[in-house]
């Protein structure tokens, strides 16, 4: 007992012991919740790097395409805006792009009034300029009646570089991923740095080696499914 400005406090011991116990229970429940929430994240995060499989039928059902990985030539179509009258066409295109153009290369000509219209159509002439060039173009047949506008896609040749189609890459944040597939329909995510990017195939600068096989149609439900399991 102790006294206080003249009152009398008692300090009992089991409003000593009940504290404590309570402070227990509240330090050992905060514990069991965070070991909780964090198993939880741990399974729901799951390890992107272990492989997730699909049976035959599913591959069946889904028509899952496996393409390999390659030496291939890339094609990229540099777009631009062509005018002219009769069967000849002038365009600008930038001087990066320009240098990949050479006579006689395809290109495909749509006019903007009629875009399911495609005109097969031939580089003659590339004159460079300051940051940018000039190109000619010369349609194979005549054009559209009365049309002196066309958009025009110049089909350029980048080299052979180790490849994959375009379908297999997967964008997630700011990393591309792909699914190599292993042993017994397993499939397992792989990162992977891209070079040069064509109309149907795309550079593959790390990441790859050749003759690995990727998913190609398909790839995103094998993602999605990846994820939902949290292998």
């Amino acid at each position: 007992m102790e006294v206080r400005s003249g009152k009398c406090k008692v300090r009992s011991k089991w409003k000593v012991s009940g504290l404590f116990a309570l402070l227990c229970t509240l330090h050992f429940s905060l514990f069991t919740c965070g070991t909780l929430a964090q198993g939880i994240r741990e399974r729901i995060r799951g390890d992107r790097d272990r492989p997730t499989s699909i049976s035959e039928a599913q591959a069946s059902e889904l028509t899952l395409t496996i393409t390999k990985v390659d030496v291939r030539p890339i094609q990229v179509w540099v777009r631009t805006a062509g005018t002219g009258t009769g069967q000849v066409l002038r365009a600008v295109v930038r001087a990066e792009d320009a240098k990949f153009i050479k006579p006689d290369q395809r290109v495909r000509a749509f006019p903007p009034e009629h875009r399911s219209t495609m005109y097969q159509a031939r580089v003659t002439q590339v004159v460079p300029g300051d940051g940018r060039a000039e190109v000619v173009v010369t349609l194979v047949a005549p054009g559209l009646k009365g049309s002196s506008r066309y958009v025009l896609e110049i089909v350029t040749e980048r080299g052979d570089r180790l490849t994959v189609p375009n379908e297999a890459i997967i964008e997630t944040g700011d990393k591309r991923i792909v699914y190599v597939q292993g042993s017994e329909g397993s499939y397992t995510p792989r990162e992977i740095d891209l070079g040069v990017q064509g109309e149907l195939f795309t550079e593959v600068v790390k990441g790859l080696m050749p003759g690995e096989q990727v998913v190609t149609f398909g790839s995103f439900f094998i993602d999605a499914d990846h994820k939902l399991k949290g292998s």
